[in-house]
């Protein structure tokens, strides 16, 4: 399928500059193309996720992806989508988020690239490789005297705070367009990188760019730029993506464990999983067709849901880690805890699952009542056992077990299941 058709089809395609354009340019291998990260925090969230696969898929057809960090725009911040003026972060805070940043985007790419059969890495940038160097003086002459206050007041991301008048746009905010469209011109020109890809809310910065170009840039009659832009991505409940109760789905394990990666996907919507599968892996229609067909025969048995979660957990975290995170949930959700190896409890569970030291003598009360337990009165403990809902090491409860002593697994741990998904861990030590 042809580039732009198979992101139509994806779901994946909001708005091109010209589509003419960048038809032609993709149609051939070897176009260059870039997307920019925001250094905000030292690991990018799954959000983010969209624009690294958007990437890969680019590589797969053979074209030249680079990943744009903004080790200069950091210091700036971009105003699209933000209601209020952001922090300014110190200059070692950017160095750091962008060094972790390009670090992260080139691990999570490795397992894709394994995943897919893919093999080259992608290219680099750091902005602050000429941003740095800019003196205000030569930027406004050179740069600014080609940019219109006039349009520039009618985008989008400075249109919004301009309105709300609390809170306003400093002129710190206001020149990020211009520096954004400075970055698609000297990407033109030292890597030869015609298109840029970006959500949405960056339109009128990629616009800027395609302009810039056209009035600056040598050749660009031609091989004339050209912009991509894909949809901001939400759940079906118009929620932000990739925010739970819990917080942000991070790609740093450290922050949000493979578990927690893979329960994130899983438990998306029905319609959420069936597009997901479409914006984030690299399926066939045939084969995402397939998984729909099954979903809509027994939805009940989620078979989007799991297969997007073990498709996920393996692109970003690669594949041992996609087997230790269902490894633990199939005997999580087997109740068949007893057959759950000792590695299984100090790799995942303790790491995973609320915790609590339980003293050698503790009964069953004990473990369900109390900090990191399922219930904050014995009342309740014992009205929810009343209801056939509290088990443990997967035995179900009655109101006479509540003064005996659990059994342990492997001497130490007593797995405790409030309803159909809360779990606890009592650890006896060792």
């Amino acid at each position: 399928m042809e580039f732009l058709e198979d992101l139509r089809w994806r779901g994946l395609l909001h708005q091109v500059t010209d589509e003419a354009t960048a038809k032609t340019a993709l149609s051939q291998p070897g176009c260059g193309v870039y997307i920019g990260f925001d250094p905000t925090a030292d690991s990018l969230h799954v959000g983010s996720l969209l624009q690294i696969t958007l990437l890969m898929r680019l590589a797969k057809a053979g074209h030249r992806p680079t990943a744009l960090i903004g080790g200069g725009t950091g210091m700036i911040g971009d105003p699209s989508g933000k209601s209020a003026e952001r922090k300014l972060q110190t200059d070692d805070d950017v160095r750091r988020n962008a060094s972790a940043i390009e670090d992260q985007i080139l691990q999570v790419w490795r397992n894709m690239a394994a995943a897919v059969g893919h093999k080259a890495d992608p290219e680099f940038a750091d902005n602050a490789k000429w941003l740095n160097n800019l003196t205000l003086i030569d930027f406004l002459r050179d740069i600014g005297k080609h940019f219109s206050v006039n349009a520039m007041v009618q985008r989008d991301s400075v249109k919004t705070r301009l309105e709300a008048r609390e809170q306003g746009i400093s002129y710190t905010e206001f020149s990020y367009m211009l520096l954004q469209a400075y970055d698609f011109l000297e990407l033109y020109r030292r890597s030869d990188c015609r298109a840029q890809f970006g959500g949405s809310d960056q339109w009128g910065n990629i616009v800027s760019g395609t302009d810039l170009i056209g009035r600056l840039a040598e050749g660009a009659d031609e091989k004339p730029p050209f912009g991509v832009t894909v949809p901001l991505i939400t759940a079906k409940n118009g929620e932000k993506f990739g925010k739970t109760e819990q917080g942000t789905i991070w790609l740093d394990p450290k922050r949000t464990s493979p578990y927690q990666f893979y329960q994130f996907w899983v438990n998306v919507d029905d319609a959420d999983a069936v597009n997901y599968l479409r914006y984030f892996t690299f399926d066939s229609r045939e084969a995402i067709d397939a998984v729909v067909a099954l979903q809509v025969a027994a939805p009940e048995k989620r078979d989007a849901q799991k297969a997007l979660a073990a498709t996920m957990t393996e692109l970003v975290h690669g594949e041992e880690a996609l087997t230790w995170a269902m490894r633990a949930i199939d005997f999580l959700f087997s109740g068949n805890a007893h057959d759950a190896p000792d590695v299984i409890f100090t790799n995942v569970f303790l790491r995973e699952l609320p915790c609590h030291d339980a003293r050698p003598d503790a009964t069953m009360i004990d473990l369900l009542v109390g900090e990191k337990r399922p219930f904050q009165s014995n009342g309740d403990a014992k009205r929810a056992v009343q209801a056939n809902s509290v088990s443990v090491n997967g035995v179900k409860l009655t109101l006479d077990d509540l003064r005996t002593t659990p059994d342990r697994i492997h001497g130490r741990y007593a797995l405790i299941r409030q309803g159909k998904k809360s779990y606890f861990l009592a650890d006896f030590g060792a």
